[in-house]
Order: C-alpha cells, then sequence, then structure tokens
C-alpha cells in the first residue's frame, strides 16, 4: 500500500511520522511531501532515509491513502486531484470541513460515515476533536442542549513562527511575531480571525464542527479561544447542560469506558490533566468532574490533550487505519 505524508516537514506532519512508525505502519511504502524548497531533502524516518518529493510526483505514484497538512489553498487545490485518481484523502486543514459531503471524522464516534465514495476526508480542529471525544457519550446517554466552553491552547496550535516567538521572548531575542501581542507571560483571548459578530474563526469551528460530528444542528453552543504560553497540548474548561438529570458517579464511568479517554481526577492527590501530562500521549485526558449546582442538568469537564496527536497527527492517523481495517483501500 502507498501512503503520501503531504506536509511531511511541518510541525504535525513531523509528529504524523512519529505516529505512523509507533502504529507500524512502516510495512507500507511511505511518500514524503513538501514544498518544493524541501524537495531532494532527506528525511530520517523508521530507521531509513527518504527523499522529500513533489506534490506532482506524489500525485503520479497514485497513492492508497493522502495525508495532507500543509494548509487550506493547497488542499483546495490539489486533493481533487488525488480523489479523481481513486486516492483516499485525509485532510487534517479547515478546507473542507463544512461540506455536507464531506465526512468530518473522529473515528471513535462516527467512522461510519466514511465509505467508498468519500474519497476527501476532514480531519477536524484540534480543539473540536478532544472535547467532542469526551462529549460523545455523554450525548448518546442524556442529549445534551448547551455547551459553554472557554479554550487555553497551545502555541504549537498557530505554528511553528509562534513557538518560536514564545521561545524568542523568554530568552530575550528579537525575533518574527506570530501575535499581534507577546505570548510569554501572557494569554491572548483571541484565535483565528475576528468576524463580524464579535466571535473568532477558531470559535466558530467549535460550534459548527461538534454540531456536525454530534449530528445535532439545535445545539447551542457559545465558545471563547485563548491562547496561552505552552506547549503540552490544549485544556478546555467545558459547561455542559444535559437534558436529562444524571449520577455523577455514571458520567465518571461512561467516560471510563469510552475508547481514547483517561479520566484523571482525583483533586485530593492533586490528580488532574495538565499540558504536561498530555505532551506526547495520544489519549485526551478529562477531569475536574463536577455538578454544576447553578444550573439543573449541569455539569463541569476540565479537557486536555496534545493537540499535535489526538488534536491532528493521530487522529489522522487512526482515519487511515479505519481505512486499510475496513477494507476500503
Amino acid at each position: 500500500m502507498k501512503i503520501a505524508v503531504v506536509g511531511a516537514t511541518g510541525l504535525v506532519g513531523t509528529v504524523m511520522l512519529k505516529v505512523l512508525e509507533e502504529e507500524q505502519l512502516l510495512n507500507n511504502e511511505i511518500f514524503l511531501v513538501a514544498s518544493s524548497k524541501s524537495v531532494g531533502k532527506e528525511v530520517v524516518f523508521g530507521g531509513k532515509k527518504h527523499s522529500i518529493i513533489s506534490i506532482e510526483e506524489a500525485l503520479n505514484k497514485k497513492p492508497s491513502i493522502a495525508i495532507f497538512s500543509a494548509g487550506s489553498s493547497l488542499s483546495k487545490e490539489w486533493a481533487p486531484k488525488f480523489a479523481e485518481v481513486g486516492t483516499f484523502v485525509i485532510d487534517n486543514s479547515s478546507a473542507w470541513r463544512m461540506y455536507n459531503e464531506i465526512p468530518l471524522v473522529v473515528p471513535e464516534i462516527n467512522a461510519n460515515t466514511i465509505n467508498q465514495n468519500t474519497k476527501i476526508i476532514a480531519n477536524p480542529n484540534c480543539s473540536t476533536i478532544q472535547m467532542v471525544l469526551a462529549l460523545a457519550p455523554l450525548h448518546k446517554k442524556y442529549g445534551i442542549r448547551r455547551l459553554v466552553i472557554s479554550t487555553y491552547q497551545s502555541v504549537t496550535g498557530t505554528g511553528v513562527k509562534a513557538v518560536a516567538q514564545l521561545e524568542n521572548e523568554r530568552a530575550n531575542v528579537a525575533g518574527e511575531k506570530a501575535y499581534h501581542h507577546p505570548i510569554d507571560l501572557n494569554v491572548i483571548p483571541h484565535g483565528g480571525d475576528f468576524l463580524q459578530n464579535g466571535y473568532t474563526t477558531e470559535e466558530e469551528k467549535l460550534v459548527d464542527e461538534t454540531r456536525k460530528i454530534l449530528s445535532c444542528q439545535e445545539m447551542n453552543i457559545t465558545a471563547t479561544v485563548v491562547r496561552v504560553p505552552v506547549y503540552g497540548g490544549h485544556s478546555e474548561s467545558v459547561n455542559v447542560e444535559l437534558n436529562k438529570d444524571f449520577e455523577l458517579n455514571e458520567v465518571v464511568e461512561l467516560l471510563n469506558n469510552t475508547p481514547g479517554i483517561l479520566v484523571k481526577d482525583n483533586p485530593s492527590t492533586f490528580d488532574y490533566p495538565m499540558p504536561l501530562i498530555s505532551k506526547d500521549q495520544n489519549e485526551v485526558f478529562v477531569g475536574r468532574i463536577r455538578r454544576d449546582f447553578s444550573q439543573p442538568n449541569s455539569l463541569n469537564l476540565w479537557i486536555v490533550a496534545d493537540n499535535l496527536r489526538k488534536g491532528a497527527a493521530t487522529n489522522a492517523i487512526q482515519i487511515a487505519q479505519y481505512l486499510i481495517k475496513s477494507k476500503l483501500v
């Protein structure tokens, strides 16, 4: 089987290579694709040297699966071309997520939306993936009426330039900036671009993608996205109003039995999710699980995950594994 990784030298792309190696998918023929300035460079991957190839060359090889993590504009141009030659494209950008005919997939929740004809498959936004993985079992059992979300998102979600800005500021070194303000010793209530309604595109993604993945367009959702000076993952405070009342121990049991979730919730030993714990891990960590006494049928969750892993690379590789296991490729 041929698998192409498009954007292999980027922040998410390099993590994808790690996950491919960890998941023992190296017995497949894997092509590493990057921009023209990187073509011909060698990358050590799986104990071997691989030469970076162009996207045109990758298309000519007609891979079974192409995992894209190279931005929306490239995906818009090239994903349909790969689909035309029979390749399943798993796209990590925002380009295709809100098209009705394109599955928006978190495999543990809705892999069944993939079929032989869905050649382009969208990977959700990182902050959406970790949240819906924790919410899906609650929605199935109780129904979700409303979500109030506040995120605390790692600089790695912005990219290499943001990581460099944080490191430069900590070292008191002048350099290029990814943000309008300093990020070291600061939090910035701004993710994506501002919309006319006062919300941002990152906040809009949390609303629209959650509704699509959970198949509930009537769900009431409001969100505030905040960028924080950490590396290890995104954190989210989520207030959940359910349609039915619940027992807290039932909620904990549901989450404990959800694949991909690890519950860390023992305040007496100061055990709760943090980015320091989620870094380089594939699981979504959930803690601070408690009833909201101000509102009927409501609870609070604290959800943390490595945005480069389950929030991007791991989820994409899990989709590829589903395609292989289901014999769609």
